[in-house]
C-alpha cells in the first residue's frame, strides 16, 4: 500500500520546522526548508487526503525590476507539497508557522480559546493576554478552503514578518478547525496574499497594510520555490522586491484580469509540439502558491495524463488492493462475513461507526472521514468496496478464486481515471513530452523532470503526475490553477502596484 500512502501525502497541507529570519544586504529573508520524506507521518495521514482548493493573453510587457531592498521570507518545503515560513503575532511576538497563500486573503492562527477542535492541540495557539499590543474585536467569521474550513473571531495585534512589523493587523483567532488536514498538517495557520475582494469580513490583508504603513519600497512580492529534493533551502518569499540570484533573464508580465485571486489570461496550450486548441481564444488562470499541483479542466488534464502514460489513482489503488487483499476478501466472504463488514475488518474503511460511544456526538475525525468516504476520496476504502461487489458477482458465477482474482485485476484496468492525481511509471520519464503554456504570447514549458514529482529511491520510488483535474464551476470557472509545480519552474513576481504577474526562469 506504499503507493496509496505516498500519493495521498502530496495533497496534505503539511510543513515543519521553524527557521529564524536572517538579514542580508538590506533584505529580510523568510526561508523554506525541505524535509526528508517521513513515511510514518504519511501513514498517519492516509485518511486525510486534501482536496485541492479553488477558491493569460492580454497585452504583456517584459521588464526587470532588478534588485531591491525588501523583506525576504525563507520558506520550508515538505514533499514539494507546501511552502511555509515563520511569523510572529503580538508583543512580544508569539511564533507561528504559516502557509503563504496567494489564493486567499485572510490571516488566521489557532486561538488559545480553541477548546473543542483536535487540530488546535497539535499547533501553537495565540494568547491575547500575553500581548501588550492586542486590541479586542470579537466579530465571528468563517473561512472555507478546499481542504476544509476554519471559524473563530477577529482580533487585532501587531504582526512581525521577517524584520518588518505590521501594526494593528486584523486577523482571525481560529476556535474551530474542521478538517483532518489541519490536524495532521505541520503548519499552524494561513497568511493570505490575495486581494481584499476575497477577504472574509472585508478585512484589510496584511500585504495591503505593509504598503500603507510604508514598510516596503516597491509594491511587489516575489516567490522562489526550490524544487530540488536534496536542497536544504526550500525557497524564498521577498516582500518589497526581488532577489536577482533566483531567476534568469527578464520577467514576462501579464495583467491581472480580475482582482480577488491573482487571475491572469493564458493562451494556447501544447502537449509536446501539438496544440490542444483549448486555450487558443484565451483561458483564465490563477497563480496560487497555496496549491501544490497544477490543476485544470478534466478533459485536458485527462489528455495530458494519457499522453504521459499516467494512471488514475482509483485504478492504481484498485490494483494495489487486489494484490494485497484479493485473497483475503475472497476468503472472508466465503466464510460468511457480511460483505458490508469486510473492508472494515481489513482496516481499509475506518471510522465506519459514526457515533461516539462515550458522548453520542460524532467526532471531528469521524465526521471528516464520512465526508471523504461519501465523496469517494478515501481510495483504499472505495477500491475495497468495489472489489467486494465484484467478488460477490464472481461467486454467483461459480468462478474459482484464481479466475476471480484475475478478473478483478482486469476490471481495475477498466476504471476511468477520476479527477485528482495520477501515478506514473518512473522509468518512462525520459520519453514524456514537454507541456507548454502560452503566457503573454511567450511559451513557458515544463519538462517531465519539472512536472513529475518523485519520492523514494530504487524499487520504492513513486512518481506522480503534477497535473490534477479540477473543475471550477461558473461564474468563477472554468479556471486553470498554476500552483507550485509551475511556480517552482518559474520565479514569480506579484506586482500589486501595476496589477500584473511576472514570470522568469527560476535559477
Amino acid at each position: 500500500m506504499g503507493n496509496k500512502i505516498l500519493l495521498k501525502a502530496f495533497c496534505l497541507w503539511a510543513l515543519t520546522c521553524f527557521l529564524l529570519p536572517a538579514s542580508s544586504n538590506g533584505l529580510v529573508r523568510i526561508g523554506l526548508k525541505k524535509r526528508h520524506l517521513d513515511l510514518q507521518t504519511i501513514k498517519d495521514a492516509r485518511i486525510a487526503r486534501q482536496e485541492e482548493k479553488a477558491g493569460v493573453g492580454a497585452s504583456s510587457r517584459v521588464h526587470d525590476l532588478g534588485s531591491s531592498d525588501g523583506d525576504i521570507i525563507p520558506l520550508k518545503n515538505y514533499l514539494d507539497a507546501q511552502y511555509l515560513g515563520e511569523i510572529g503575532i503580538g508583543s512580544p511576538p508569539q511564533n507561528f508557522t504559516v502557509v503563504f497563500d496567494t489564493g486567499s486573503s485572510n490571516l488566521w492562527v489557532p486561538s488559545s480559546k480553541c477548546y473543542f477542535s483536535i487540530a488546535c492541540y497539535f499547533h501553537s495557539k495565540y494568547k491575547s493576554s500575553r500581548s501588550s499590543t492586542y486590541t479586542k474585536n470579537g466579530n465571528f467569521c468563517e473561512i472555507h478552503y478546499g481542504s476544509g474550513s476554519v471559524s473563530g473571531f477577529f482580533s487585532q495585534d501587531n504582526v512581525q514578518v521577517g524584520d518588518l512589523v505590521v501594526k494593528d493587523q486584523v486577523f482571525v483567532e481560529a476556535t474551530k478547525e474542521g478538517s483532518l488536514s489541519f490536524i495532521l498538517g505541520k503548519f499552524d495557520g494561513i497568511l493570505g496574499l490575495g486581494f481584499q475582494e476575497i477577504s472574509v469580513g472585508n478585512v484589510v490583508p496584511l500585504w495591503y497594510n505593509m504598503i500603507q504603513q510604508d514598510l516596503v519600497d516597491d509594491e511587489v512580492f516575489s516567490f522562489w520555490l526550490n524544487r530540488n529534493p536534496e536542497a536544504k533551502e526550500g525557497g524564498e518569499l521577498v516582500f518589497g522586491g526581488v532577489d536577482p540570484k533566483h531567476f534568469k533573464g527578464k520577467h514576462t508580465y501579464v495583467p491581472v484580469t480580475q482582482k480577488g485571486y491573482w487571475q491572469i489570461n493564458m493562451g494556447d496550450f501544447l502537449i509536446g509540439k501539438h496544440s490542444t486548441g483549448l486555450c487558443e481564444g484565451g483561458c483564465a488562470a490563477i497563480v496560487d502558491s497555496g496549491t501544490s499541483l497544477l490543476a485544470g479542466p478534466t478533459p485536458i488534464i485527462t489528455e495530458i495524463n494519457h499522453a504521459i502514460g499516467a494512471e488514475g489513482l482509483v485504478s492504481a489503488e484498485c490494483k494495489e488492493v487486489v494484490s494485497h487483499y484479493g485473497d483475503l476478501i475472497w476468503e472472508l466472504i466465503i466464510s460468511g462475513v457480511q460483505p458490508s463488514k469486510v473492508c472494515t475488518q481489513l482496516g481499509l474503511c475506518i471510522f465506519n461507526e459514526a457515533k461516539s460511544a462515550s458522548t453520542g456526538i460524532e467526532s471531528v475525525v469521524e465526521k471528516e472521514n464520512k465526508e471523504k468516504s461519501s465523496a469517494g476520496n478515501d481510495l483504499p476504502c472505495t477500491a475495497c468496496q468495489m472489489l467486494v461487489i465484484w467478488v460477490q458477482n464472481q461467486l454467483r458465477e461459480k468462478a474459482t478464486k484464481e479466475t476471480a482474482i484475475n478478473y478483478l485485476d482486469k476490471l481495475c484496468e477498466s476504471l476511468p481515471s477520476p479527477t485528482g492525481q495520477s501515478s506514473i511509471d518512473c522509468n518512462s520519464i525520459s520519453t514524456m513530452p514537454n507541456i507548454t503554456f502560452t503566457i503573454g504570447d511567450k511559451p513557458f514549458s515544463l519538462t517531465p523532470e519539472q512536472y513529475i514529482l518523485k519520492t523514494g529511491e530504487g524499487i520504492a520510488q513513486v512518481c506522480i503526475s503534477g497535473f490534477m483535474a479540477l473543475d471550477v464551476p461558473p461564474p468563477r470557472g472554468p479556471l486553470w490553477i498554476l500552483g507550485d509545480v509551475f511556480m517552482g519552474a518559474y520565479h514569480t513576481i506579484f506586482d500589486y502596484g501595476n496589477l500584473e504577474v511576472g514570470f522568469a526562469e527560476a535559477a
